[in-house]
Formats: structure tokens, C-alpha cells, sequence
């Protein structure tokens, strides 16, 4: 069997008389984080654990993105051809958040919202995205939102740069890599469809509209993130600096925490973390470099504090 050639990204037409205002929403959702405010603040829990409020803090992201644009409605819809129009969050179904007229019921484009906690031992999203390529509509978009808490092991969430996706794509290029790889691997790549009647946009609770791997004892299918679609941009992420470390360097330390509770194993990799930053420090910057570190010996104290 000869596999489909790989998906490509097939923006809106330009000629869509609703493309205007889906290009500014598209531009705006890498801002969400200048705008994101929560009260939610988390302390007194394992730093291990932090993770176990994924499921609450993606409900606040929900919420707050509709807040969000419907509160920049001057940006997108300076003209007022929307007027009719509001951004609203719908829950047990694709997608997350739609663009929707209050009267007659039209929806110009949905956004479905994955929230990812950037400090976890993975080191990628590891949520699972199954919904099926044709019930995605084609301005639909898939949105990433990685967070962390403003002290690192304590405080308010707040977002980081977000990934923005074709829904549709992200969809086809999911089913493409676990076909292709499960093929030559000499493994069932079989992708069972839901039923017809539900393969279409903005499909309702009740309608069961994922893909679902028919060969899949793991429970991967579906986890976007090895697919290796968001390399690129994981990548770059993690060469950010947050609170003068760079972010590859916190998810190494936690990493290095989670993975083993023998304290002198922890501090052996704490200690060949150390290293691996002062080879990749500009050393005339000395006093950078031992901030850095000092930072980093504060945290793991903390940390061996709460364990």
C-alpha cells in the first residue's frame, strides 16, 4: 500500500467574506498572554504535582479567551459588521469556543483550546486531539496555550506564546503520521471514522465525531505532540528564559526531581544540570551565571521542602 502524501495547509480563501476578521482573531491569540488575568493561585501542593490542576486551569483558559476577544472587539471588528456576533464557550463538544450570531445561530469559526503545563516531565503537550478532519470546518483553529506559574513552583498561572493551527490540518497530519508510522513499522495503521451523519463542523454533544486508532493498546493516538508537529515550536519555547533560566533548563530540573526520589540521585542530575548550563553561558557575564545558579540551588531547596 503506497501512504497519501503528507497534508498541506490550506488557509480560508482569501475571497471569504468573513477572512478579514478571521485573520485579526488569528493574529490576536498570540497575544492572549498580555491580557490573561486569573485569580486562581496555586500554593501549598507537592511541586511534583502542580500538573493535577490541568483540567481546572483549562476551564479558566475557556473562559478567559472568550472574555479576552470578545473584550477586543475594536481590534477585530472595527467597523461593527459584527455586531450581531459575540465569541461564546461550549463544553463536552468541537470546538472549544465559537464565533456565533446571538440571534440567528451562524458560526463564522471555532477555536478548540489545549492547554499544556510547560514544566512537566514530558517536555510536550501530551494531550490527546482526535476529532475527525471533517468536522472541522475550514477556518476552524487548534490553539496551544503553555502556562507556568509566575514563581515556578507557586503563584498565578500565566500563559506563554501560544501555537496556532489549522483545526483541519492538525487533524489530517495526526492521521498521516500514525498511518505512516504504524505501516512501516508492519503494524495495524487502520483509523476507524465515526458515522457519516457526524463528519461535518460544529457537530452536537450527542454526536460521536472522533478518529479512533483501531490498533492502539498504548492509548496514543491522538497525541499530536510526537506526530512532531509542534517541534518547531516546542523547540523555540524552550529556548525562552523565564526568571533568567532558560526553559529547557527548568523541565530538565523537574524532570530530574519526578523521575527518582533518592535525594543523592536528584543532586548527581541537579549537578549535571549545573554543568550543561555553564557550558552554554557566556561566561563574561559572571555574574548572570552565578544568579543563575543560585536560583536554581534556591528552587531545589524549596522543592526538597515540600516533598
Amino acid at each position: 500500500m503506497k501512504m497519501p502524501d503528507e497534508p498541506t495547509r490550506e488557509k480560508p480563501d482569501t475571497n471569504w467574506i468573513h477572512y478579514g476578521v478571521w485573520e485579526q482573531v488569528s493574529n490576536l491569540l498570540y497575544s492572549l498572554p498580555n491580557y490573561f488575568e486569573t485569580e486562581l493561585v496555586i500554593k501549598g501542593i507537592n511541586a511534583t504535582e502542580v500538573f493535577l490542576v490541568g483540567s481546572t486551569f483549562s476551564s479558566v483558559v475557556e473562559t478567559q479567551v472568550v472574555n479576552i476577544l470578545n473584550s477586543l472587539r475594536s481590534i477585530w471588528d472595527p467597523d461593527h459588521r459584527y455586531a450581531g456576533y459575540t465569541f461564546i464557550r461550549q463544553t463536552q463538544t468541537f470546538p472549544d469556543v465559537l464565533l456565533k450570531h446571538f440571534q440567528s445561530g451562524d458560526v463564522i469559526f471555532g477555536i478548540e483550546l489545549k492547554s499544556w503545563y510547560v514544566l512537566s516531565k514530558e517536555g510536550e503537550p501530551s494531550f490527546r486531539y482526535q476529532i475527525t478532519p471533517a468536522a472541522c470546518a475550514p477556518a476552524d483553529l487548534l490553539v496551544v496555550t503553555p502556562w507556568i506559574l509566575s514563581d515556578v513552583i507557586s503563584g498565578k498561572p500565566k500563559l506563554l506564546q501560544p501555537y496556532v493551527e489549522l483545526a483541519r490540518y492538525a487533524a489530517e497530519y495526526r492521521n498521516h503520521y500514525w498511518q505512516k508510522s504504524r505501516f512501516m513499522q508492519g503494524k495495524n495503521y487502520t483509523i476507524r471514522k465515526p458515522p457519516m451523519n457526524n463528519c461535518h463542523p460544529y457537530p452536537s454533544s450527542k454526536q460521536e465525531a472522533l478518529d479512533k486508532a483501531e490498533d492502539d493498546k498504548g492509548n496514543n493516538f491522538g497525541r499530536i505532540a510526537r506526530a512532531g508537529i509542534l517541534d518547531e515550536y516546542i523547540n523555540s519555547l524552550k529556548e525562552q528564559d523565564y526568571l533568567g533560566v532558560k526553559i529547557k533548563y527548568w523541565i530538565a530540573l523537574f524532570r530530574a526531581i519526578m523521575e527518582t526520589r533518592e535525594d543523592v540521585e536528584i543532586e548527581r542530575r541537579i549537578s549535571l544540570l549545573r554543568n550543561n548550563i555553564r557550558s552554554t553561558v557566556n561566561l563574561s557575564r559572571s555574574d548572570a551565571f552565578i544568579e543563575i545558579l543560585d536560583r536554581l540551588e534556591n528552587l531545589w531547596q524549596m522543592i526538597r521542602g515540600l516533598k
